[in-house]
């Protein structure tokens, strides 16, 4: 078999069952460990999978850049955005992280609605200009892939508030690898904001739902429930809800 035949069977293989084991897949075709481990690095640096131990999975879209990232399930992050307005109570404080979803959060919320938001992006809020909302801003060194502080400063800020809900913008949602997302520090920003709310809910549109990056967030029985629009008979779904993890629709 072709190395390019062989891409397209894995490729197959990690769209139908949400992973693949290099073991199982080399005994099945009657090839190397080795050839499917370098067909799997190959795929790994195109953005096509990601390599964890023994073998691979589903590599999320929602890595690309932030604009490109506006145009990717546009309706399924409005219906997320929606759910997830629909539980912030009049006088709460949550805490928004970066991202489009959070953006169409943004644009679902009440421009009367009494709270108070903290983010570290600077985009969500200066989109809350026009709210009633009070705004707390958390600075740092700027990550512009996602237009949110980093790093030390920002981790530092993060550890003096607290919050009602954090609404949790993650790349990617699997069984197996938990919530993950592409960059490291904004994975450890992402836990530093988690650590200050009384909940944690992620925000899963249809695109991340059985995907996975590079870096882990937190594992799914560290957040208090998943919003997504994923139908209830997704594998993915399926699996959480048999694992105990609260799925809420949007």
């Amino acid at each position: 078999m072709l190395a390019a035949a062989r891409k397209e069977l894995l490729l197959d293989r990690l769209r139908r069952d949400g992973r693949i084991v290099a073991k199982e897949i080399a005994a099945e075709l009657g090839l190397s460990e080795d050839s499917i481990r370098r067909d799997l690095r190959e795929l790994d640096a195109a953005g096509l999978a990601v390599r964890v131990y023994g073998g691979a999975l589903p590599a999320s879209p929602a890595v690309a850049d932030y604009a490109a990232r506006t145009a990717v399930s546009p309706d399924s992050k409005r219906r997320v955005a929606a759910a997830a307005v629909a539980l912030i109570q009049p006088g709460a404080t949550v805490i928004l992280d970066g991202g489009t979803t959070t953006l169409a959060m943004v644009d679902a919320l009440p421009r009367t609605l009494p709270c108070t938001v903290i983010t570290h992006s600077p985009t969500i809020a200066a989109s809350l200009l026009e709210h009633t909302a009070e705004v707390l801003l958390i600075g740092g060194r700027l990550f512009k892939h996602s237009a949110v502080a980093c790093g030390a400063a920002a981790v530092e800020a993060a550890s003096r508030i607290s919050a009602d809900l954090f609404f949790l913008g993650v790349t990617g949602v699997h069984p197996d690898a938990g919530l993950t997302t592409g960059d490291s520090d904004e994975a450890a920003m992402k836990r530093a904001l988690a650590a200050r709310a009384a909940e944690t809910l992620v925000l899963a549109s249809e695109e991340k739902i059985g995907t996975a990056s590079r870096y882990t967030v937190l594992g799914l029985d560290e957040v208090a429930g998943v919003l997504t629009d994923a139908p209830e008979d997704d594998p993915t779904i399926r699996a959480l809800a048999a694992g105990g993890i609260r799925v809420l629709p949007a």
